[in-house]
């Protein structure tokens, strides 16, 4: 079982949530209309969709929603929402590599697909493949995929912080301790949450890919990259940004 599989409840989650502000969320959203070029009534899937933070907004736009995550709470979040609200927003409590068809839907059904949040950087080189394989054989030809990952070579390694505490929120303090295996391309973190007296500890891991070996997957796969941007204004991607959008189009 993958570490994601456990990690998502508790303390972690909720400070996954209390770091997402509405000024992110809302550029993070601005991008995904500028970039995915999809229209209303189109099916939209969002890989580790979370609480709904676009899924449910681009719901609201009018999209036609398939939000999964590995987190129960957060989906069953997403779907209370999304019932009272009357939005088109099917979730998916279950990991993205075994879902099974009847559930996601047919091959070629979707007009558009991401991945946001950082969660990108969560499969070693095979499963990463199977990812990108399935979000293309998902899509229709010719629409859109934009994964964000804040785990590229380019940008962590020039700035390898071994260990580092943030305040989360209001009340969370937060501290990250990490090891990297180079013969891996892999960071362990070691996680620390701490509120109120109250401590719980995880471990992730993230796999670290340069810029071009993230192509070369998104090839093999049948997904063209066509942008790869260092910000969330879509400046072009240079060495030492704090992360990299990569948008990909499904081969025709």
């Amino acid at each position: 079982m993958a570490w994601y599989h456990t990690f998502f409840n508790g303390l972690p989650q909720e400070a996954w949530k209390a770091a997402q502000t509405e000024e992110q969320t809302q550029l993070d959203l601005e991008l995904l209309v500028e970039t995915l070029d999809f229209g209303p009534s189109d099916r939209i899937l969002d890989v580790f969709c979370g609480y709904g933070r676009h899924a449910l907004p681009l719901a609201r736009m009018g999209a036609r929603l398939t939000a999964i995550d590995i987190s129960p709470e957060y989906i069953a979040e997403v779907q209370a929402v999304a019932d009272a609200e009357r939005l088109s927003v099917v979730a998916i409590n279950g990991d993205f590599l075994s879902i099974g068809e009847s559930e996601i839907g047919s091959p070629a059904s979707f007009d558009a697909a991401y991945c946001l949040g950082n969660s990108f950087s969560f499969f070693p080189r095979t499963e990463m493949l199977a990812f990108l394989t399935r979000i293309a054989d998902l899509l229709k030809p010719g629409c859109r995929f934009l994964a964000h990952s804040e785990m590229l070579a380019e940008s962590v390694l020039p700035d390898y912080q071994a260990r580092n505490w943030q305040p989360v929120g209001d009340d969370i303090l937060f501290l990250a301790e990490h090891e990297y295996h180079p013969l891996e391309s892999r960071i362990d973190a070691h996680l620390t949450y701490v509120r109120n007296g109250q401590i719980q500890t995880r471990t992730a891991q993230h796999y670290v890919y340069t810029l071009a070996e993230l192509r070369r997957l998104f090839t093999e796969a049948g997904l063209s990259v066509i942008a790869c941007y260092g910000t969330i204004e879509g400046d072009a991607f240079a060495l030492g940004d704090e992360a990299v959008w990569v948008l990909a189009e499904k081969s025709a």
